[in-house]
């Protein structure tokens, strides 16, 4: 018996002799495993402890235990911002329940955690609901305007742009302006919406055709007055569209997750840059087309008053638009997305989309079919017609400015018995040469020409005399017409309302 308890208790330290030499070079690694496992322990305890503190209701004992996990640096800090705002709006404290809910979403980049229904005891306070404003989908009367009036323009647009009647060039020049000015509205409306969160790809979409609204709109009035035709240096006005594409390519390309991280941090790279270029490029294209608007005096003359109208008011708009966003980007880091300068600056933009959609949807002065310089296919047959002619191109100029002195000095067309024959003989040339010159500089027959003179000469008589009973057939006749009915239908060609409408719209009966 004693000899079996020796051989047990020798065997016994045999084998702890063993284990001690064979595990002798492994101490260090072991009791620093050791010590990591405890540690591992430590922070798994304080995550169970925090939550079981959490589930009991006990938020102030189970914020103080997650933030003891920052601490101990666990790894999943979302995990924690995400109990942490649990705990603070469940115990009422909103103010720091919001500290941790933008922490969560700048994290996660989850816009929709505001919406969660444990902030629903704080839903009322003025600073959670502001917090709610920036992240949440929202619809207002605002936002529904502009989706409106975006969708109004980009529907006119597309008829413009596709367009065959009238001059297809002016059409499309003036559509793709309108459709840009649309898209930059929709665009808006996706912001102010807070949709962007949800179409991350948006980012600089609009801000890609920011260098084509002024040369769109010169060439428009380019072609209006001076029937331009495009050749290859005009392609050198896209050179700042594309540069500027080029340089944000780079960004273009970012997945959706980048973009939306950009977003809701509001990385907004070279944002200050893009608009000035912008106001620079708005600022340079809107000089030359008053310019090129107060040269053509002669020229607006000689267009019906509905047309005068609609080329003003499109300079007008413009350049309000221009001023409003200059304004803007002046004060750019004052004034953030949403705020009432940029809202007026958008309002202006919507007015503009509005008046080009209207007049183009009532056919009433976007590009005139007669009197304005457009090289129509009536015209195209013309110049046809004239390419034997002995006329020269200086000849015609000259000649072309002895009639607009005979027309707005002389008011030659005063003469109720003025022929194209007698015309002919005040400039000095032959009956062909004169109806060459109307046809190609003014885009009219002899006889419109004549009328649309003495037409808006009877519209300026009306309107100055409106207060003195001013009597029609006395302007008809005053003007150059030798009867009433005849100055009627010529009235009402070009202004679409007749003498007696245009007098009542004055409040004269």
């Amino acid at each position: 018996m004693y000899q079996t308890q020796r051989n047990t208790i020798a065997s016994f330290f045999q084998i702890l002799l063993l284990c001690i030499f064979c595990n002798a070079g492994l101490f260090g690694n072991e009791s620093r495993i050791t010590a990591i496992s405890n540690d591992f322990s430590e922070t798994e305890y304080i995550l169970r402890k925090a939550d079981n503190y959490f589930n009991l209701n006990k938020y102030n004992e189970a914020i103080s235990c997650y933030e003891l996990l920052f601490d101990q640096q666990y790894e999943d800090s979302t995990y924690l911002y995400k109990k942490i705002a649990f705990s603070y709006a469940k115990s009422n404290q909103p103010e720091q329940a919001i500290v941790y809910v933008e922490k969560y979403i700048l994290a996660t980049l989850d816009v929709s955690f505001v919406n969660h229904s444990y902030f629903d005891s704080i839903k009322n306070e003025e600073n959670f609901k502001t917090l709610q404003k920036r992240y949440q989908q929202k619809i207002s009367v605002w936002a529904l305007f502009c989706l409106y009036v975006g969708c109004i323009g980009v529907f006119i647009s597309t008829i413009l742009i596709f367009r065959q009647r009238k001059d297809r060039i002016a059409n499309f020049l003036i559509g793709c302006f309108l459709l840009l000015h649309s898209l930059f509205i929709l665009r808006v409306s996706i912001l102010i919406t807070n949709y962007e969160f949800y179409l991350p790809h948006l980012l600089y979409a609009s801000a890609s055709f920011s260098f084509l609204y002024g040369p769109l709109i010169f060439f428009y009035f380019k072609r209006v007055y001076q029937q331009h035709r495009f050749n290859k240096i005009d392609i050198l006005h896209l050179l700042p569209t594309l540069v500027f594409i080029a340089f944000m390519m780079p960004i273009y390309l970012l997945s959706s997750t980048e973009k939306l991280h950009m977003i809701i941090h509001n990385e907004r790279p070279y944002a200050n840059l893009i608009m000035m270029a912008k106001l620079i490029s708005l600022t340079i294209y809107g000089i030359l087309i008053i310019f090129m608007y107060l040269k053509k005096e002669d020229f607006n003359n000689n267009i019906a008053r509905l047309e005068k109208n609609w080329i003003r008011n499109l300079i007008i708009f413009y350049s309000l638009s221009t001023l409003f966003y200059a304004i803007y980007a002046f004060i750019f880091k004052q004034y953030e997305m949403g705020s009432s300068l940029f809202n007026l600056q958008i309002f202006i933009m919507t007015l503009l989309v509005l008046y080009i959609s209207y007049n183009t949807f009532f056919n009433l002065a976007l590009v005139r079919d007669k009197n304005i310089r457009i090289l129509t296919n009536t015209e195209k047959s013309d110049s046809f017609k004239y390419s034997s002619s002995s006329l020269t191109s200086e000849l015609s100029v000259e000649l072309k400015d002895k009639l607009i002195v005979l027309m707005n000095q002389e008011k030659i067309y005063r003469d109720n018995d003025i022929t194209l024959q007698k015309l002919a003989d005040r400039l000095n040339t032959n009956r062909h040469n004169t109806s060459q010159i109307i046809n190609e500089h003014f885009g009219l027959n002899f006889f419109d020409l004549i009328n649309s003179y003495r037409i808006n000469e009877a519209m300026s008589i009306l309107k100055k005399d409106k207060s003195k009973g001013v009597n029609i057939i006395d302007v008809a006749y005053e003007v150059g017409f030798n009867n009433k009915v005849t100055f009627n239908k010529s009235f009402k060609k070009y202004n679409h309302i007749t003498p007696s409408e245009y007098l009542r719209s004055f409040g004269i009966s």
